[in-house]
């Protein structure tokens, strides 16, 4: 007994010895799930994703979570997920989120269900950037922009900036003549939660004025509006701006691309489909139009493009998907349209953002790009 218990006692400085170790030998190769989280958000942020997207962190295990094996696939199906657990992966990236719909239950039942169990029980972390990629500047709209040929492109749909370029929503302006106290109102305005005020010098009708100036938020903005509204005079002579966030020129859905030198639509075909690595995509003419029309103009939305495409002046338009109504709409107008099934327009992608998470992480993690994963249509 008592060697035995001399063996216990050595075992534990030796397992302490292996953790200092992996903490501090820089070959070694592992992030903080946090950490990861953090670096990923700062690569495109989440905020760029439409409203009715569910992205982000999806699935966590309890913490302390450390990332070795990051693995890359655009769909999470079960068949992926088996690659995932035989690679060791402690983090998966799913392009598209795997979790949409709310759950009410997570049993063995439904495959979305049993993914979700499998990543727990796994110790594997999920997260789902969507269309915060879709928007970004590096994302897979303008990797899908590459196939087309020498280009400008721009945003379809433009993002907002995060941040209003002033404090509060709204900006009130109105003038105080001699004939009214400023301080006075001056110092009830100020008074008002999330109020900033400036005022300046004016001349209105020969007459010098003072010109006050307000930016506040929308709740502000009801007692602003309360105690001006009291006097008649200087009510209705104010004026009421809402305030934008700036627009991103880089930043948004879809993106229109222009050119350098216009070529046949069948050689637009042949480009995208060597860029995709197709055999076969689905072409809807335009009107009036043939193999040989010129292409100029291409307007394009990885996924599903219907609502993103809408109204686009375009030649061309390119997407995954549309539905039937949309794409006689558009080739009513004189536009055609190409069709290359939804994740074929994305897939491709994620060689480049590989090398660009590697890159954005330092290397400190390894990047798996997953062998299984495909669009669940083909052509037979």
């Amino acid at each position: 007994m008592l060697s035995s218990h001399i063996r216990l006692v050595r075992l534990v400085p030796t397992t302490v010895r292996l953790v200092h170790s992996l903490i501090h030998n820089p070959s070694c190769s592992f992030m903080d799930l946090k950490a990861v989280i953090s670096s990923l958000n700062d690569f495109a942020s989440l905020s760029f994703a439409e409203s009715w997207d569910n992205v982000g962190l999806l699935v966590e295990p309890s913490p302390p979570h450390i990332v070795n094996t990051l693995f890359l696939t655009n769909d999470l199906t079960e068949e992926v997920m088996e690659e995932a657990l035989q690679k060791k992966a402690d983090f998966i990236l799913s392009y598209h989120p795997p979790i949409f719909r709310p759950m009410k239950r997570i049993t063995w039942k439904t495959w979305k269900e049993r993914l979700v169990i499998r990543a727990l029980e796994n110790r594997i972390a999920i997260y789902s950037p969507h269309t915060a990629y879709d928007a970004a500047p590096q994302g897979v709209n303008n990797w899908l922009a590459k196939g087309l040929g020498v280009c400008t492109s721009r945003p379809i749909h433009f993002s907002k900036a995060l941040n209003y370029p002033t404090e509060g929503t709204h900006r009130v302006e109105f003038n105080i003549d001699h004939t009214q106290d400023l301080d006075k109102i001056i110092s009830t305005v100020k008074a008002i939660s999330d109020v900033s005020v400036t005022s300046f010098s004016a001349r209105t009708d020969d007459e010098e004025q003072t010109r006050i100036s307000l930016n506040c938020s929308q709740q502000a903005l009801m007692q602003v509006v309360a105690f001006l509204s009291q006097n008649r005079q200087l009510y209705q002579k104010t004026e009421i701006l809402s305030l934008e966030k700036p627009l991103l020129l880089h930043t948004g859905m879809g993106r229109l691309c222009t050119l350098d030198e216009s070529v046949s639509l069948a050689t637009m075909i042949k480009r995208i489909k060597t860029h995709l690595k197709l055999s076969h995509v689905r072409l809807a003419l335009g009107v009036g139009r043939t193999l040989e029309s010129q292409v100029k103009v291409v307007a394009l939305c990885a996924g599903s493009g219907s609502s993103v495409l809408q109204g686009a002046e375009a030649d061309l338009y390119l997407t995954g998907e549309m539905s039937h109504h949309d794409i006689l709409d558009a080739v009513s107008q004189g536009v055609s349209v190409i069709l290359c099934e939804h994740s074929n327009t994305e897939r491709g992608f994620l060689s480049d953002l590989r090398d660009m998470l590697s890159a954005h992480l330092e290397n400190k993690v390894n990047i798996i790009l997953s062998e299984t994963d495909r669009d669940p249509l083909q052509v037979v």
